[in-house]
């Protein structure tokens, strides 16, 4: 019997897959797409690269309007040499009038607020009993100056001893000296105005017992008053007595009074470096008060003319101080153009709302005073017609 083997399935040859190659199609469909995407994103590219080149265009030939400022011109002129303090006014005389004795009041003689002369009588103080005394002594005075009579005549006659002249002439000096200290106790009782014044409130009733140093009423003088300021150590060589001081208050703005230094203190103190300086002030009026505070300012002797603007031309900050200066150029079409150039400068004092430049412009430069803050340095600019505003009264600084 013959067997047949067949091949195993191990050793029989493999079939060939082959892989799906691509339809030409869907190749066409990508490469279209991407062409498509190509010039998508160089449009896109395109356009902003062209829009970017058309704005650097415009603004590279647009020219903004001119801003419309104020413009005033530096000037050189003769300012104020000041130092300027705070001070407070003190009457020249003032006093609260007191009782010299103790006693009980039995007449007040005085109006609160009213004013009086030197020596006139504020308040009586009961006195019965010296007023007694005082009759006394008078009459004890009286017999002792007719016995001194009598003695002396005797003794001129060599009737009478010269003791006796002596011992009477003893007891009348007594008596005199006994009226002598009744009147001035009796004087103490009665309390008068030490000189011409302004009284004030009054403190004591009638029937009171007012004891000695008790405060009756204040009396001041307000035909003058002092004004007391300090100043530093590196202005006190500036001062000298007699120099003009002008003082303003609160209670009447606007308005200046004018008196003299009077007094330096000699001392410089050790603990703020501050001289101590005092003006006498004349007030025919009465209306400056003691106590009030007093902005004081010392006119010194002229220095030379300087350069000034108006001190909202002044730009402040930690950079340095500039001004915006008014130039003028030609175009090339022959038109001039005004243009707002920021130039840096050095400031002094500030004096009436106007402030000293130092270093960087000359007499006749024009600035802008007012409308700086839409300003870029080198902007175009146009004056403004309308006047500059007033600038409010304030002191000067120093």
């Amino acid at each position: 019997m013959t067997l047949t083997t067949e091949p195993s399935s191990s050793t029989a040859p493999r079939a060939t897959v082959e892989k799906p190659r691509p339809r030409p199609r869907m190749v066409r469909w990508f490469i279209i797409v991407g062409i498509l995407l190509a010039i998508l994103v160089g449009g896109l590219v395109g356009f902003n690269a062209f829009r970017a080149h058309m704005i650097k265009q415009f603004f590279a030939t647009m020219k903004p309007p001119p801003t419309v400022v104020s413009v005033a011109d530096a000037k050189s002129e003769v300012v104020p040499n000041l130092i300027s303090a705070v001070g407070d006014l003190a009457a020249v005389h003032q006093v609260n009038v007191t009782s010299d004795v103790n006693g009980r009041i039995t007449d007040i003689q005085f109006t609160a607020g009213a004013t009086v002369k030197a020596g006139q009588p504020l308040v009586q103080l009961f006195d019965g009993p010296d007023q007694g005394d005082l009759a006394n002594f008078k009459a004890a005075a009286t017999v002792a100056r007719i016995n001194l009579d009598r003695a002396k005549q005797l003794a001129e006659r060599q009737v009478g001893p010269q003791a006796t002249v002596d011992t009477t002439q003893a007891a009348y000096d007594q008596a005199q000296a006994n009226i002598a200290k009744t009147e001035a106790v009796i004087s103490q009782k009665q309390v008068r105005a030490p000189f011409d014044g302004v009284l004030g409130t009054r403190r004591v009733e009638v029937g009171q017992y007012l004891t000695a140093g008790t405060q009756i009423v204040s009396l001041t003088d307000l035909s003058a008053v002092y004004n007391n300021f300090t100043v530093t150590e590196k202005d006190s060589g500036k001062l000298q007595v007699g120099q003009a001081v002008r003082i303003s208050v609160d209670a009447y703005p606007g308005r200046k009074f004018e008196g003299k230094i009077t007094t330096i203190e000699p001392q410089i103190s050790a603990d703020t470096r501050n001289i101590r300086v005092q003006a006498t002030l004349q007030n025919p009026e009465g209306i400056l008060k003691p106590g009030m505070f007093a902005t004081t300012t010392v006119v010194l002797p002229n220095k030379p003319a300087v350069i000034t603007v108006p001190e909202t031309a002044v730009d402040y900050t930690l950079y340095g101080d500039s001004v915006y200066l008014i130039t003028e150029k030609k175009t090339d079409d022959g038109k001039s153009e005004l243009s707002a150039v920021r130039t840096f400068v050095r400031t002094g004092d500030r004096i009436d709302g106007r402030a000293v430049i130092t270093q960087g412009l000359k007499a006749g430069d024009r600035v802008v005073a007012v409308g700086q803050l839409k300003l870029q340095s080198g902007a175009l600019v146009s004056i403004s017609t309308d006047p500059l505003p007033q600038i409010p009264a304030k002191p000067p600084l120093n």
